[in-house]
């Protein structure tokens, strides 16, 4: 089963860095983020992935294209016909499609011109390029099997971005909660489980957005469930999301890394 990736956004919120590169190479410890979440498919068992190009889609390219000297410890004998020793190298099991799927077009675009990558009659995963999670893939696909739905997304609680009081009538604060968790309210976290029969949903609209059209077309025709993750998430979307990402990986307790035993 292919894993498919947007990753063609300009990344606004987070100017800061997405001015210099799009906002999946962004990087989390030294490493882009698209690299993390790569890494939370392959440990359950997904290798080969469709990335979704677009804005600096250059950058995503040049990386992979660079993928092994990048990991690799290496000797350039510039005098000897510019030979290369490799003396060590951490190669992952990857396939990688790189797909230009346009600057400016939406997300529902972007899967739709990814669909001659997919095998006719094939279910795919699908997850945008900017946020981790230690969702389970393996029960995220059980459940979607279970529910026989068309499509189903991981629906995420995500903190408060303050933190709430609990105050009574004598203004005495009885509880004091920094940034908890949202009480009911259900978001889109991404992480998809999607059926072959989900791009006869999309058209061929460049700015067809898939959390339109798409996607209310499919639950008005209640064919798309929830997966209801109770665990850790967090999208990158500003500097202030960076630094916490960046400070749990240093710290190495980053909920998501949930492949090998140390912080690389």
């Amino acid at each position: 089963m292919k894993v498919v990736i947007l990753a063609g956004g300009m990344g606004t919120r987070i100017s800061e860095e997405s001015h210099l590169r799009p906002k999946p190479m962004i990087e989390i410890g030294e490493m882009p983020i698209i690299w993390h979440i790569m890494k939370i498919y392959s440990y359950y068992g997904f290798s080969e992935f469709i990335i979704c190009c677009g804005y600096k889609g250059q950058v995503i390219k040049d990386y992979f294209a660079n993928y092994f000297l990048y990991k690799s410890d290496v000797t350039f004998d510039l005098a000897n016909q510019n030979t290369m020793d490799i003396h060590h190298n951490e190669i992952e099991p990857w396939k990688v499609t790189l797909v230009d799927t346009g600057i400016n077009n939406m997300t529902g675009s972007r899967v739709k011109q990814i669909k001659k990558f997919i095998p006719e009659g094939e279910p795919f995963l699908l997850t945008y390029g900017d946020g981790v999670s230690d969702v389970d893939i393996h029960k995220l696909l059980e459940h979607h099997k279970k529910c026989g739905k068309l499509a189903t997304l991981t629906a995420v609680q995500p903190p408060a971005k303050f933190g709430v009081l609990d105050i009574d009538e004598n203004n005495t604060i009885l509880d004091f909660q920094e940034k908890p968790k949202t009480d009911g309210g259900w978001i889109n976290g991404g992480f998809f489980v999607m059926e072959y029969e989900v791009f006869h949903y999309i058209d061929d609209e460049p700015m067809r957005i898939l959390e339109r059209e798409p996607l209310e077309g499919l639950a008005n025709d209640k064919q798309l469930a929830a997966y209801k993750h109770y665990g850790f998430w967090q999208p990158m979307d500003t500097m202030r999301d960076k630094a916490l990402l960046e400070r749990l990986w240093k710290e190495q307790k980053a909920p998501w890394k949930v492949w090998g035993d140390e912080v690389r």
